[in-house]
């Protein structure tokens, strides 16, 4: 199996220097298809892909933003993809908020991305600390083992289906005013007999944010499979999301962001993920907006669950609407177009 690289060729040669070392140790051996101009994305469908991105000390890559209109006009242009991103910065600042940006963009255009698909080299590099530490070498070094294991679990990484996997919803909503669970219910339909599926509401102070425990005491816990401060997190949510298979968020947009109990999940979620990774799970997402800036809460998504918890993120993952008045999302031009395509994908990731 081969990889596609897609590298933007960055504003000035000396922003890619680095970058460009690590990608010869990374992919050293393989076959390597290299994309460098936004004209050249064309026939990459199937492929497993890597963006390699080279900031400069502003932060910006003007091929790349050629390459992000194109992907963001072409809805299947990575169909059938999936892929992995290395950031590459001159300072500590916008390797992230690149990334997740990028990230989205490949999944609307139809690829899936692999759980923890980032590697990040900042200015310092030391955002690797921990991991040179633990591996017994340099910064450097740290960064370049990176990038081969993101190669290799990009070349090698298949999603597992099953025959009726277990599809856990997690909302905060109300069921009588919510666009978005009105979006869930037709969605559900869909999904009834061909997945098992379990819906967990985290709505009226069921759910404390977590409190930032030491490191020590949080995989303490997680080990024993539950958390300092208990509750519903510890008794149904930890239980449902460990045989889960996917995981769907139903996320409205609250001042451009994830709700508070949607965030207090993912933040206790931390002591489960220490005691696993989650990248043979799924998440999806459903995001409405009262008037815009879905993108945003889609992003949040993709980096806490899919960057982060290593969630794996299939191609399409998130139905992102605009609707503020009850009942208006169900109302909106083609979405039972839109609702059916959601469903299907959520079935062909899923279920054998």
């Amino acid at each position: 199996m081969s990889i596609t690289l897609i590298h933007p060729a960055p504003d000035s040669g000396w922003a890619d220097q680095r970058l460009d070392g690590v990608l010869k140790h990374a992919l050293a051996g393989r076959e390597v298809r290299v994309v460098r101009r936004a004209e050249e994305l064309d026939g990459l469908q199937s492929q497993r892909l890597i963006l390699a991105l080279a900031l400069g000390d502003a932060g910006v890559n003007l091929e790349y933003m050629r390459m992000l209109a194109r992907l963001r006009k072409a809805p299947g242009l990575l169909q059938s993809c999936t892929g992995g991103l290395i950031v590459d910065g001159a300072g500590e600042l916008y390797t992230k908020s690149a990334a997740a940006e990028g990230a989205l963009a490949m999944n609307q255009a139809g690829c899936a991305l692999v759980g923890r698909p980032l590697v990040e080299g900042t200015g310092s590099l030391a955002n690797f600390a921990v991991q040179a530490k633990n591996l017994g070498t340099g910064l450097m070094g740290a960064y370049r083992h990176a990038a081969a294991e993101l190669a290799d679990h990009v070349e090698g990484f298949a999603f597992p289906r099953k025959e009726k996997p277990e599809v856990l919803v997690l909302h905060a909503s109300s069921h009588h005013t919510s666009n978005t669970m009105d979006l869930w219910s037709q969605v559900r339909e869909k999904l009834e007999g061909r997945c098992a599926i379990r819906e967990i509401g985290l709505r009226n102070g069921t759910l404390s944010d977590c409190s930032g425990c030491p490191y020590t005491m949080c995989l303490h816990f997680g080990e024993q499979g539950g958390c300092f401060y208990g509750g519903v997190m510890q008794d149904e949510v930890y239980p449902a999301v460990r045989t889960a298979d996917a995981l769907v968020l139903l996320c409205p947009n609250y001042n451009d962001a994830l709700s508070a109990n949607l965030s207090a999940f993912i933040n206790r979620l931390t002591a489960l993920f220490r005691q696993t990774r989650f990248y043979h799970k799924a998440v999806f997402a459903i995001v409405v907006s009262g008037y815009s800036g879905g993108d945003v809460v889609a992003r949040q998504v993709i980096a806490a669950m899919n960057m982060n918890k290593s969630f794996y993120l299939p191609q399409h993952f998130a139905l992102i609407e605009t609707a503020n008045n009850p009942g208006q999302a169900l109302a909106l031009p083609g979405i039972q177009n839109r609702l059916e395509r959601f469903g299907r994908n959520i079935l062909d990731t899923l279920c054998l």
